[in-house]
């Protein structure tokens, strides 16, 4: 069976190093790594704001321990990250992924509130371009552009070794600049077949 990614990027899938196609795999991985995340101090009571609704991180901290594990449940990839600081306070960002059809995935931070975005690969990377938020009501997704929430959202991951990758996640405001960013390296270990 195919893994959203491998869904999402049809033939580019193959050009993927191991350590990415691992990331990404159908079934259950465990990805333990450090991240730093930032961002500036007047950000924080939006951050605070958004982390009641499941969304981002509101603590910042540089190579802090992080596990994400990953399974699949149906048509979603349920992705749970536990971050760990150095005085003991554990945060959990959980989220889950779907299929938003053609090369776009959404990933939700609770029921309702997600972003879509678009992915390809390019030079043996994955970047992801953020399209817009949504709400989903139902069935219904409501469409909010992304510059009316937060700015322009990009990842991008790249393989480090055949183990480890490494993963630049950023928001970027068109008038403030960078507003939040969580990057880091990880190892995949496969937790099943």
């Amino acid at each position: 069976m195919k893994s959203l990614m491998e869904q999402a990027l049809g033939d580019e899938w193959k050009r993927l190093s191991p350590v990415l196609q691992a990331h990404y795999r159908y079934g259950t991985t465990t990805e333990t790594g450090q991240m730093d995340i930032e961002y500036p101090r007047f950000m924080q009571p939006y951050l605070s704001v958004l982390r009641l609704f499941g969304a981002l991180v509101d603590r910042g901290g540089r190579q802090i321990p992080t596990v994400v594990e990953k399974s699949i449940e149906g048509e979603r990839q349920y992705w749970r990250r536990t971050i760990r600081y150095p005085n003991g306070k554990v945060v959990n960002f959980n989220s889950y992924w779907v299929s938003a059809g053609g090369n776009q995935v959404i990933e939700f931070v609770n029921p309702f509130l997600g972003l879509q975005m678009k992915a390809r690969e390019k030079n043996g990377n994955i970047e992801y371009r953020g399209v817009r938020f949504v709400v989903k009501l139902g069935s219904w997704l409501l469409p909010i552009p992304e510059s009316l929430v937060l700015g322009r959202t990009t990842i991008v991951e790249v393989p480090v070794d055949n183990n480890r990758f490494s993963m630049d996640f950023r928001i970027t405001h068109p008038l403030f600049g960078q507003i939040f960013r969580y990057s880091g390296e990880f190892q995949t270990t496969l937790t099943d077949s």
